[in-house]
């Protein structure tokens, strides 16, 4: 029944209410009715600026940090499990300075190289191979490490070449053989001719690099 009556009330209060008559300068004569609609645009109108100036900006700051968060809760997993493993990545890192002290130590000096020479002729002739030639040819660099590539020609049988083969790749020091070339001797048959090169390396010291930053220094020159 109130509600009836009110709804009576505000419907008499608008009764030949025209738009026009608003007078802006005097808001205190405005029907209730209006005014309850004015004051509710404003509250909107309020709320949705705060909305937009504070909590907007506000939840766009809220994104960004929690992205921070998740990003920095990664990280700490990542420290934390190297943190947990840090013996196990030291004793990791003893045996692989281990192992590589002994690939370098296979690795031979300049001064090691005729005696290597010495050791690729002996296990050819103790093989019954003959040696027709055997020689040291250019360097070749690498990054880490300088080629000593050794041309061998020798004469003998299948068997005492895959003999030979197998002592120069089992010597304490590193050889790699690559290009074989197999060909019978002309004036024996029961005879073979093999040219093969057996590779060596050796370790860039410090002699080495500087040389090589010097020729980096003159390709640079050059195109320029």
């Amino acid at each position: 029944m109130a509600v009836a009556d009110t709804l009576q009330s505000l419907q008499e209060s608008l009764q030949g209410f025209d738009i026009n008559d608003l007078d802006f300068e005097n808001i205190g004569s405005w029907p209730l009715v209006i005014k309850v609609v004015a004051w509710s645009l404003v509250f909107i109108v309020c709320i949705g600026g705060g909305y937009k100036l504070t909590i907007e900006d506000a939840l766009a700051n809220l994104d960004r940090i929690e992205t921070e968060e998740s990003k920095l809760k990664q990280e700490f997993k990542k420290k934390a499990f190297e943190a947990a493993n840090l013996d196990a990545y030291r004793a990791q890192m003893k045996e692989m300075q281990q192992s590589f002290g002994a690939l370098v130590g296979q690795l031979p000096s300049d001064t090691e190289v005729p005696g290597l020479l010495e050791d690729i002729t002996n296990k050819g002739i103790d093989n019954g191979l003959g040696f027709e030639s055997i020689d040291l040819k250019s360097e070749r660099s690498a990054e880490f490490y300088v080629e000593l590539p050794i041309q061998i020609s020798v004469i003998g049988s299948y068997h005492d070449m895959g003999s030979f083969v197998s002592g120069v790749a089992g010597l304490p020091r590193i050889v790699t053989l690559h290009d074989f070339v197999i060909q019978p001797v002309k004036d024996n048959k029961n005879k073979l001719a093999m040219n093969i090169t057996a590779k060596t390396y050796r370790y860039k010291d410090d002699e080495d690099q500087a040389e090589d930053a010097k020729r980096s220094k003159k390709k640079k020159r050059g195109r320029k």
